[in-house]
């Protein structure tokens, strides 16, 4: 981090503290917003912790959960725009563009508050006063573990701080798996082993706490909806509104399914495509050196890491995203060909 002693400075004094991440947070996200929030609690500062909407129930479980504040919430709209427009500092969390907290990117755009970023994401915008960026982290989780490292407070940490973080490293090393997971990061699951935090209850929380519905859904979109393209060795799934509602489909329900179409043998990139009501989100997913990330942001408004990426498309439904994939892969299929997985 660039100017680190301002920094330090800055949160050695209580303060009003809004911590926020991205739309539809995930295990990083979360966790990384309420470790730090209880960090930053034990270190005499008032925080709240705000999302730009709801998250999956599986990781609804963190310390300090029942204290955040959905902004999609209206009834409580009130209070956290004046949260934002009062706020000291703002840490912005596991985004780096203002837009990926949709309807809370103009009142934090407007706060007088400092703007810190912590993000692992490419292609960050220039809003905060402080940024600690790493694409090479793998998890926004990582980098708070890492700040409070620097900050020589690692004797802050407990238990339900730790959990939180090692929720957002064990999701987004995808259980220590990626290409992301270097030695550093083990050294810090090591660290919060050490804490006492039990790893596989937290495992256990995040990847067996599925539904019926939920199992149902997902027995389904293998069976019906796979399909898989070898001449490009690229498999895909499509998930229509009406798919969704038959299973009742919940926030998180989807996620998770893209990397089934990696346990495919051969292939390099797997998609999943979803109607939902405000545009047709994708999530891409690849090995090796394949990037989605380049295809996410050069054709379907998104971005993200080598082999993990977002997208959408707006205008063209479930059934026109799909043609616009098909026209695209053409472009892509030597590259995807000469892979080697």
């Amino acid at each position: 981090m660039q100017n680190f002693e301002a920094f330090r400075e800055l949160i050695n004094t209580p303060r009003n503290i809004v911590i926020t991440t991205h739309f539809k947070p995930d295990a990083d996200a979360l966790g990384s917003s309420l470790g730090l929030a209880g960090y930053l609690k034990k270190k005499g500062h008032k925080v709240s912790v705000i999302t730009p909407s709801d998250y999956p129930s599986f990781i609804a479980w963190m310390a300090g959960n029942e204290e955040v504040m959905n902004y999609e919430n209206y009834k409580i709209r009130g209070k956290t725009n004046n949260l934002i427009a009062n706020a000291d500092v703002i840490f912005c969390l596991d985004f780096s563009v203002l837009a990926r907290i949709e309807a809370m990117s103009e009142q934090v755009k407007q706060s007088k508050a400092v703007k810190v970023m912590i993000d692992h994401h490419t292609f960050p915008e220039d809003f905060a006063e402080f940024v600690y960026h790493d694409t090479k982290a793998a998890a926004t989780a990582q980098l708070i573990f890492q700040l409070i490292e620097l900050m020589d407070e690692k004797y802050l940490l407990d238990v339900p701080i730790c959990e939180c973080l090692y929720a957002g490293i064990m999701t987004d090393t995808g259980s220590f798996r990626h290409p992301s997971t270097t030695p550093a990061v083990h050294r810090i699951a090591a660290d919060i082993m050490e804490l006492g935090v039990n790893t596989n209850l937290i495992h256990r929380r995040i990847y067996d706490s599925s539904t019926v519905e939920r199992m149902k859904f997902l027995g389904y979109v293998l069976s019906e909806k796979l399909v898989v393209l070898p001449e490009y060795r690229v498999a895909y799934f499509t998930v229509t509104d009406e798919e969704l509602k038959r299973f009742n489909s919940q926030t998180g329900d989807t996620e998770g399914i893209v990397n089934y179409g990696l346990q495919i043998e051969g292939i390099v990139m797997s998609i999943i495509i979803v109607d939902r009501p405000e545009a047709v989100k994708m999530s891409f997913r690849s090995v090796e050196e394949f990037a989605v990330n380049q295809i996410a942001s050069k054709h379907f408004s998104g971005g993200g890491h080598k082999n993990a990426s977002g997208g959408k498309t707006t205008g063209i439904g479930l059934a026109g995203t799909v043609e616009k994939l098909m026209r695209i892969l053409p472009e892509y299929q030597e590259m995807l060909l000469a892979v080697r997985n």
